[in-house]
């Protein structure tokens, strides 16, 4: 996509061949629309999740 003079204004992406991609997009834009809400650790996260027995720890690690 270009303006009126040349300038590359946009792009086009097949969705449905760059699923990954669209996830990522959408997943930076979620994110920026809640610049001020609390954030975690993975390591909350994760010890959060296997406390409340939704997260197990493979043994093999």
């Amino acid at each position: 996509m270009v303006d009126e003079s040349g300038r590359k204004t946009g792009v086009v992406i097949d969705l449905r061949k760059n699923r990954d991609l669209w996830e990522d997009l959408f997943d930076r834009a979620l994110a920026r629309r809640r610049p001020g809400e609390p954030r975690e650790t993975l390591e909350k996260v994760k010890g959060r999740l296997i406390k409340a027995g939704e997260l197990r720890l493979d043994a093999s690690r």
